[in-house]
């Protein structure tokens, strides 16, 4: 993986990446890590990757802690911050990376309840460890960002509905936050080639993700995408709040 950030450009920061065992989010953590920062790897069930990772990660000289919570539940939040402060003191940079809706046997309000409802209670609970030019990143999809205007594929409505909805819940903060002297960036990508997503999407509906790839030209892979999520912890925060990765030509803006 090349490495997004400069040598040390993050010494002495604090970030925390939700649902950082695998995927997007674990090479973002490391990203961040490579730059300088401590870091807090999330997980909800996958402990032992979790650790795996941070075991790597600390081999960087960088601090890392492995905290387990469910987002969807406040208890499980409050608790996870409280061991970022208590270990670190503050948080510099929240990445709200976790979501989903598309797992088997969850309940019908699972998407809703965890992509929007659980990315306000994270991050109404990072607030107060956020200091004065810190950094939130959401995380989301093209086909979620323009669901308004931009039909997506039928198994996938429920998830962009609620990742939009999230969107929306956690834009209304951009004002407390900007009083705060906090950044918020919204990171939307195309279909990211090797994510949990992109394989229960190409299950639903075979040919999907090699239809999308010859529409757009290209698709990201997981970690040239979590290097640009990487990048959004640092750079200056763009127009509208909104750092589109790929081709945008075939959504409608609203």
């Amino acid at each position: 993986m090349t490495q997004p950030l400069a040598q040390g450009a993050l010494t002495g920061r604090t970030a925390l990446v939700t649902g950082s065992s695998r995927g997007i989010g674990a090479d973002t953590v490391r990203y961040l890590a490579e730059a300088g920062a401590n870091v807090v790897v999330n997980f909800r069930n996958k402990a032992p990757r979790a650790e795996k990772l941070a075991r790597e990660l600390r081999e960087l000289g960088v601090r890392v802690l492995v905290v387990g919570a469910d987002l969807t539940d406040q208890a499980s939040v409050d608790a996870m911050f409280a061991e970022v402060e208590s270990t670190f003191g503050s948080l510099d940079i929240l990445v709200l990376n976790a979501s989903g809706g598309m797992e088997s046997g969850m309940a019908e309000d699972y998407a809703l309840a965890l992509n929007r409802d659980a990315q306000v209670r994270v991050l109404e609970a990072a607030t107060p460890l956020l200091p004065n030019d810190g950094r939130v990143v959401f995380v989301t999809s093209h086909q979620a960002h323009f669901i308004r205007t931009t039909p997506t594929m039928p198994e996938y409505v429920p998830v962009a509905l609620s990742k939009r909805a999230g969107e929306d819940a956690l834009r209304e903060m951009i004002p407390a936050l900007a009083d705060r002297g906090v950044g918020f960036v919204v990171v939307s990508g195309d279909m990211i080639e090797g994510t949990i997503t992109a394989t229960l999407l190409e299950r639903a509906n075979p040919g999907a993700i090699a239809s999308r790839r010859d529409s757009a030209g290209k698709l990201y892979n997981v970690s040239e995408f979590a290097a640009e999520v990487a990048k959004a912890a640092l750079e200056e925060v763009p127009e509208n709040n909104t750092k589109l990765v790929g081709d945008v030509s075939s959504f409608v803006g609203e």
